[in-house]
């Protein structure tokens, strides 16, 4: 338990934050695991438009810290390269 009212405030933050940040990254994760599916799937034309919102999804929580800027780009690159042998 906290023993000043600053570091009350400050786990009462880290709290609001930890959960914020973990709708960021359930949203990125289920963006890309539908694009692997459907690209799995061979479903070409739902897998680039599901590609587009999971990059959008991506570079948010790249922008917001969630994840790493690196991890965000890797993943990104994987996604096209596996969406790119789909032909």
């Amino acid at each position: 338990m906290p023993n000043t009212k600053s570091a009350a405030k400050a786990m009462r933050q880290s709290l609001r934050r930890k959960a914020g940040n973990l709708k960021v990254k359930d949203k990125f994760k289920e963006a890309v695991k539908g694009v692997k599916k459907l690209i799995a799937a061979g479903k070409k034309s739902e897998a680039m438009e599901a590609m587009r919102q999971a990059m959008s999804a991506l570079d948010k929580a790249a922008k917001t810290h969630v994840i790493k800027k690196n991890k965000s780009s890797r993943l990104k690159s994987r996604l096209a390269k596996a969406l790119a042998k789909l032909k």
